[in-house]
């Protein structure tokens, strides 16, 4: 059992941080107009000057064509900016889209075929990181994720960039994707000349989440029911249970109007293991789990195939079969069918503000009766993606 630290509730700014989101626009916004007539900030017609989620600021060629991605999931993002073809622009990626999420792979590799040519570059965050092979493609920007900024440095990647004249930018939508997803994509769509697409979504995703927090706002803590989350349930099927701490999908739930169970012991991004005897004895009033198609990866895996090409039956059935490990049968969470799971790769994506509104839905279906979670899911598809939505997402346990 690991040894818990207790910490101290979020204030309600904490618990909402894309309220700071709309102080973010109105200072972009005139950050923004500034730049564009004072000399000290003074843009070339061919570099931007950008300042990264890691606080860096590094000029970046305006209208970036040669882009490499430290993660294939990033593509999640060039989607929204890019709908004619997301690939268009990528020269290079890791595989982490292929082996995580088959079927996004899949569904957009049916509709761009040529992006199976995208040279295939292997972890970023390592020593052998090929900067020979960066200069080979002519790459105009390397894009990483803020949660390996520290690998990066320590691994000299981003020193041996710099040095070959290549800069290099941090996104996050992993780290803390409430604060720091729509910064994010008007970040990359500064760099590609696609602010419109940028601000399109951004606008989206605000209107979205407020329909969240106009909700649960004000929700007093003894209206919040105890919520666990289990992390890639079933991913190792021989582990149970891994949560988060109040960030990522810790603070989706609490966003959603819940406690997070993990939240009073684990505060950094990953959570942690636990010992199932403990969710036992706090009896949560719902018990929630992430899920997604590693069995090509994992035969052994018996998570929930969560993603374009899940269906009802299949998830239903890896349900039961989660749901019956040693001891869950004890919870009142299980016995109530208080249970759902959800597609996990919304850990790692700017769509993630779908997984607040079916959370939430959830967890106060009084207070959401005017909201669907699948018409937004839709939406977005129809608006912002170039592939249309397939297979299920969340599902509750029948």
């Amino acid at each position: 059992m690991p040894s818990f630290r207790r910490r101290e509730n979020g204030s309600a700014t904490a618990r909402f941080p894309f309220l700071f989101l709309l102080a973010f626009f109105a200072t972009a916004s005139l950050l923004w107009s500034v730049s564009a007539i004072s000399p000290a900030h003074a843009q070339t017609a061919e570099t931007v000057e950008v300042t990264d989620l890691a606080g860096r600021t590094v000029r970046v060629k305006k209208g970036v064509q040669r882009m490499i991605l430290g993660e294939g999931r990033q593509l999640y993002g060039l989607a929204v900016l890019e709908r004619d073809n997301p690939f268009k622009r990528v020269v290079g990626w890791r595989d982490d889209l292929k082996v995580n999420d088959p079927d996004a792979w899949r569904k957009y590799r049916a509709k761009f075929p040529e992006a199976e040519k995208i040279a295939d570059f292997g972890n970023p965050y390592t020593s052998d990181f090929s900067v020979e092979k960066v200069l080979a493609l002519d790459a105009d920007v390397v894009v990483l994720d803020l949660g390996n900024y520290f690998k990066a440095q320590e691994s000299g990647t981003i020193a041996k960039l710099e040095k070959a004249g290549i800069p290099v930018v941090f996104i996050d939508w992993r780290e803390d994707p409430s604060q720091n997803t729509v910064p994010s994509l008007i970040l990359l769509g500064r760099i590609m000349d696609r602010e419109k697409e940028a601000l399109a979504f951004a606008d989206f995703y605000l209107r979205q989440i407020r329909l969240v927090y106009t909700r649960v706002g004000n929700l007093k803590e003894k209206d919040r029911p105890l919520v666990f989350m289990e992390r890639a349930a079933g991913y190792n099927p021989n582990n149970c249970c891994s949560t988060w701490g109040a960030t990522n999908f810790g603070k989706f739930v609490e966003e959603a109007g819940g406690r997070n169970w993990g939240s009073r012991f684990f505060s950094s991004t990953s959570g942690g293991d636990v010992n199932v005897e403990k969710v036992i004895a706090d009896d949560p009033d719902f018990y929630l789990m992430t899920g997604a198609n590693w069995s090509e990866a994992i035969p052994s895996s018996t998570a929930a195939p969560m993603g374009y090409e899940a269906t009802d039956e299949k998830v239903q059935a890896s349900l039961k079969t989660l749901t019956a490990r040693p001891g869950l049968s004890l919870l009142r969470a299980v016995r109530e069918k208080h249970v759902m799971v959800l597609y996990h790769q919304f850990y790692n994506s700017p769509y993630s503000f779908v997984a607040v509104q079916a959370v939430a839905k959830m967890l106060h279906p009084d207070r959401f009766k005017d909201v669907d979670p699948q018409a937004t899911w839709t939406e977005l598809h129809a608006k912002f993606l170039p592939v249309e939505t397939s297979g299920l997402f969340w599902a509750t346990m029948k």
